[in-house]
Formats: structure tokens, sequence, C-alpha cells
């Protein structure tokens, strides 16, 4: 009797992993439902909302500061006000300091005087792709340990305000790693540890109008005593500490719903996985994702605009002079216009889009001579085949979005001549694959084949090749180009099926995002007839195979690398962190499981 009770067990075991086995294979043979768990696991875990926070005051003086005396003091009125901090340095430094305010300003560093400006002015801040610039500098001579910064503001009673960063990267000649000053009140004496963590910022005022009256914080900052202020007794205080909305559970390398080109991949990702499967929750996902953003906007404008918290959440929907911000960003909206209408937001929608449509023709610089798109970061005019996704898919979507056919040849003709002309900066011929980046003032320079860069090329190629008229006349290059890269990117897939994070260095890691878009490319071209289906057949295949073994059941998304600056030095990136659900690679991973599927459907037929 015991012994039939342990076969009846072991049967129902042996049953049980046969089923798990046969529904892992059933996983396998249909990555839709690999992808599937992808979009559920974002379903589970996107709140699409804010939480309140109070700002981040970082205690190295590596980037923006600023003092808004007039939130704190109130405006309408002439007067003066003094703001006061230290920078805290390890040796003896000269260091820059760049400056915008309004009006007159003097600043003091340990009682000496650095810098003075008189008169009216507006405030001048220039917003580069990830810097701004200021409308003035000065040096200052920094001594081992701490050193005091008083700031003198007037104001003529509109605005007040002032601003302090370091000169940007791409500005300072560096003899090594920047060695940033610490900032903040850590070290002043008689200030408690609870202030300092509060406010990097020490403020008294307002005092009667004249920049050049003196004023006792002139003199001595004295804490706990009271000064004749301009409608009465004053003391030092803190600036106005305002409440930031920030997203919930953001991660430091990729979150779902910030304001950017991967996430709103993310959200383009899910609109034709709705498609695919008819399953309506995916494009539900994606348009919480638009409307969160679009709806969120007056929002992110006060923050950005009237707090002056430039870094805050979704900052960059706002005036962004950056295509991982602008076009990219938004290809689901824009996607959605083409496939829905009368929905909610609708005319929001619209109005944004419109303005990307502009920014697209005329708002984004080019590099000098050639249609295609460039950027002034590390330098000016660099050319990085990241813009090649940054770019021209939107330029497709908006070419097929628009009713006038006058508009729609302007957009598919800018398309095909990017892709060209992008060749011609960062394709290497010999290599037969892209360079990461090329530099305006050393075009022979070549930088490193990082995988995720290559497969931003190829997919803006598939972009343009699944709609523009195959009469164009700049098609067949394309599809040669495609066709080329195609087969050079064969001779790297390493057994497993996957590519490495240097496509050409077998001793760099191997990588998701990168090989989840070269599978999804290729799959396009044998569903598509531009590649040979039995050469490349097994090669997406595997890939494939590659991809999904890095799913697992909930739909997490290993070895995806962090987003990746250019460089010349290949260890950078062979040394790049790897993360997991780091959105450039789980919405490249839900393309690439839909277009494996797209192909092996049409096999099946």
């Amino acid at each position: 009797m015991i012994r039939k009770k342990c076969i009846s067990v072991l049967f129902f075991v042996l049953l049980l992993i046969t089923n798990s086995e046969a529904q892992t294979g059933k996983d396998d043979l249909q990555p839709v439902n690999k992808i599937k768990k992808i979009g559920d696991k974002l379903i589970r875990e996107t709140p699409f909302a804010y939480k309140l926070i109070l700002p981040i005051h970082t205690q190295v003086f590596n980037g923006l500061n600023f003092v808004d005396f007039g939130r704190t003091f109130g405006k309408g009125k002439e007067a003066v006000a003094y703001g006061f901090t230290q920078l805290t340095v390890l040796k003896d430094t000269l260091f820059t300091i760049e400056i915008a305010h309004n009006d007159a300003c003097k600043v003091w560093c340990n009682g000496t005087l650095v810098y003075e400006k008189k008169g009216g002015r507006d405030i001048e801040i220039k917003r580069d792709e990830r810097s701004m610039s200021m409308s003035a500098a000065f040096p200052v001579h920094l001594k081992k340990g701490s050193n005091s910064l008083l700031i003198k503001s007037a104001t003529t009673g509109k605005e007040w305000c002032v601003f302090l960063q370091p000169p940007s990267e791409k500005d300072a000649v560096l003899d090594g790693p920047r060695a940033y000053p610490a900032i903040g009140l850590k070290h002043v004496q008689h200030v408690d540890s609870s202030v300092a963590s509060l406010s990097n910022w020490l403020v008294i005022g307002p005092f009667a109008a004249g920049i050049d009256t003196e004023h006792e914080p002139e003199k001595e900052c004295r804490f706990g005593t009271m000064y004749p202020g301009l409608a009465g007794p004053i003391t030092w205080t803190v600036p106005k500490t305002e409440v930031l909305g920030d997203v919930i559970d953001a991660k430091a390398w990729g979150t779902t719903y910030q304001w950017n080109y991967h996430n709103g991949g993310v959200a383009w990702a899910m609109e034709q996985l709705s498609e695919l499967t008819g399953e309506k929750k995916y494009d539900q996902w994606a348009g919480n994702f638009c409307d969160f953003q679009m709806e969120g906007m007056p929002f992110v404008d006060y923050q950005v605009n009237k707090l002056r918290s430039y870094n805050s959440a979704n900052a960059m929907v706002i005036n962004s002079r950056l295509l991982d911000f602008t076009l990219a960003p938004s290809l689901p909206l824009i996607y959605r216009l083409r496939k829905e209408k009368n929905f909610k937001n609708e005319s929001i929608y619209k109005t944004y889009i419109d303005r990307m449509m502009e920014y697209a023709r005329v708002g984004q610089i080019r590099s000098k001579g050639y249609t295609n798109y460039t950027r002034t970061t590390p330098e000016e005019y660099t050319v990085w085949v990241d813009d090649m996704f940054m770019g021209i898919p939107f330029l497709m979507q908006a070419g097929l979005y628009t009713s006038d056919p006058e508009q729609r040849k302007l957009f598919f003709d800018d398309a095909a001549s990017q892709i060209l002309d992008f060749s011609k900066h960062v394709w290497d011929r010999e290599a037969r694959l892209f360079m990461h980046a090329s530099y305006s003032s050393r075009p022979q320079v070549k930088l490193p084949y990082w995988s995720r860069a290559n497969g931003w090329a190829i997919w803006a190629m598939t972009e343009v090749l699944m709609a523009l008229p195959n009469d164009h006349p700049k098609y067949k290059a394309i599809l040669n180009l495609y066709r080329d890269f195609s087969n050079s990117l064969s001779r790297y897939q390493s057994p497993e099926g996957f590519w490495h994070n240097v496509i050409n260095r077998d001793d760099s890691p191997v990588e998701v995002s990168g090989t989840a878009i070269f599978t999804m490319a290729m799959a396009r071209g044998v569903r598509l007839g531009w590649l040979d289906a039995k050469k490349f057949t097994p090669i997406v295949e595997k890939g494939w195979k590659a991809t999904a073994s890095e799913i697992e059941d909930d739909g997490t998304v290993h070895k995806i690398c962090v987003g990746t600056m250019c460089s010349e030095d290949v260890n950078y990136y062979m040394t790049r962190p790897f993360y997991d659900d780091d959105t450039h690679g789980s919405f490249a991973v839900i393309f690439a499981g839909m277009e494996v599927q797209k192909m092996l459907d049409q096999q099946k037929k």
C-alpha cells in the first residue's frame, strides 16, 4: 500500500515537471509569452504618480547652487540681502565659479571681494543639452580647509535670485579628475547638523537698498543676534524650502516613467504589444505614461521655472535641447495620434507633437554641410550614432502622421538623408561597424564599437526601410548599408547567441540590450525580405534564445548596460555597470520578442 502511494506521488511530481518543461518550451517557441511577462511586471509596478519630497542638497559643489531671495523675502521693493555658505577643499586651490544674477551683486571669499557687478539686469542663463552656462565667472583662491563665501544681492523689485556653479566639464581644462569643493554649512561653527542637512545656505534680509551701503553681515556673521533690517529686526535663517514632486520608486539607472527616450520607448513598445496580442492592458499602460507626462507639464513647468528646480522629476519635458528628451520620448505620443482618434488629452498631445515636428525640422542642430543631427557635448558638432534612433524614427512617424503630402515627403527625405549622412561620420568602413561618436575637431579619432550604439543605428535603418517607398532615390543605398551591417554583425555573435558590449572584443561581457536590438532588426529583415532567410533565421533564433534566457518568470530582465557617455577609452565600455530592468534594455527586449514572433508566425504560413 505504501509502495503504491509512493509510486502515485512520484508520478504526480513527474507530471508536474513535465508540464512545467512543456510550458517553458512553449514560452521559448512563443516569444510573445516571454515579453508579456515584462509588460505585466510594468503594469504591476508603475504607479504613475508623484510623491512629495524635500529638495536634495548635494554637499559637493559639482553643479548648480542658487539662493532665491525673492521667494524667501518677497519682491516688489528695492532691497538687498545676504547669503552665506562655506566651500571646503583638501588643498589650496584656484577655482572658478560661474555666476548669474539680477541687478547688482557682490561676492566675498574669506572677507576678500572677489566679484562685483553694479546696475540693473535680468538673469541670463543659457540651457544647453545637459548643462547651463552663466553670464559671468570669477576666480577664487580657496585655502586648505573651509572657506567662507558671502553673497550680497540687490533687487529693484522684480527678480531676486543668484545662481552659482563650477564650469561644465567641457569648458574646464583638467589635469586629472576634477576635485570639486564641498559646499554647505557642515563645518560652520554653532550651526547644527539638522540645519546643514536642510540647506547649503544661510540667508538674512531684507536690508535697505544700495549695493554699496554696508550692513553688519559684511563685517561679521553672528548667530543668535538681531540686525536692523528694512522693516524691523532680522536674523539669519535658511532660504524658504519648497516641497517638490518626485517619481515614486525611482532608480538611479532607469525608471519606467521619467521623461526620457528609453521610458518613452517602453510606452511605444507597450502600444505595439497591445496590437500584437489584442490585450488592451498594455495599451492602457502606454496611455497612462503619455497622460502622466502631458497632464503633468504645468506642474513640471512650475517646478522648473518658478521653483528653479532644474533637475527635478521630468524636467526635461520642458524646453530640452537634446534629442533624448525631445523627439525620441515623443514616439508613443505621435504613434497614439496616428492610431487613435477622440481620446482623452488628444488636443494636448497634438499641441506637443506640433512643437516637436517643428523642432525636428529647425530646432535641433545639425552637422555643418550635412543633414544629420549633432550635439554640443562633449564638444560642438559631435556626431553620436545614438542620435540615429533619437531622431530618425520620429521623422518617419511624423511623415506617416501628417496629412500633407509635401510635409510627408520632407520628413521622409530628411530621414533618408540623415541615415546616409550619419554613416559618413560614424560608420567605420574598415571594421564595418559604427563608432559610438565622431568629434568634429578630430574626425580621425576612432571611438569604440559599443553594442547598444550600433543597435540604435540598425534600428533607425529598419524604421526608414519599413515606411520609405521602394522607389525613393535613397532607398537602395540604405538597404545596402543595412545588409552590409547585418552581415558584419553576424560575424560577432557569440556561440550562445549574444553580442558583446564592445562588439569586436570577446573579452568584454555579453549584453542584453544590444543583443535584443540586433535580433529585432534582423528578424524584421528576414520577415520583410531584406535579408536571406536561410542564413539569418538561425542567427535570429540564437539571438532570441540568448535574450530570453535573461528574462525571469516575474518579468525581470538581466544584463543591461547602464546609460553611457562617449569615450575614446575602450576600457570605459568594458567596465560599464550592468543592471536589472534598466529600461534601455527592457523596451528593446519587448520589441525583439514582437519581431521574432512575427517572423516565426510568417514562416508557419
